[in-house]
């Protein structure tokens, strides 16, 4: 303990609790600040991290054994906006998502997953499926 502090009749305790009040308010609003700039960082994020995605796979072969993302592939993946198919001789089925800048940003295998897990991984991306014209009806 500050010896000044002692002399001038002020116990340590109340120091401290004098501190604690003069502070709050600062913390308070720092506190506040830095959520709303977390918060913010975080939708923008989210909304403008990938712009288009591509399905990179064969189109047989590998494909063949793996009827869940082969229908995922040629039935579900054209309802959606900025998602499309691209054939590669051999490749084994990859979600490819890219950002504003057209640079890959991520890269995940569908190997493992069902129909569904696809269309929810893609949905969990922030792609939508598209809505149907009166024609296609």
């Amino acid at each position: 303990m500050d010896i000044s502090r002692r002399k001038s009749g002020v116990s340590y305790f109340r120091f401290l609790r004098i501190l604690k009040i003069n502070m709050a308010p600062s913390t308070i609003v720092t506190f506040i600040s830095l959520l709303l700039l977390v918060v913010t960082l975080a939708a923008v994020s989210a909304k403008s991290k990938y712009t288009f995605a591509t399905i990179e796979s064969c189109s047989g072969c590998s494909l063949n054994r793996l009827p869940d993302v082969k229908k995922f592939i040629f039935e579900d993946v054209p309802k959606y906006n900025n998602v499309e198919f691209k054939h590669i001789q051999g490749a084994s089925p990859e979600l490819v998502l890219y950002d504003e800048n057209e640079e890959e940003v991520e890269r995940l295998n569908l190997v493992s997953l069902t129909r569904e897990e696809c269309n929810d991984l893609l949905l969990s991306k922030g792609f939508t499926k598209s809505i149907p014209k009166k024609d296609e009806i």
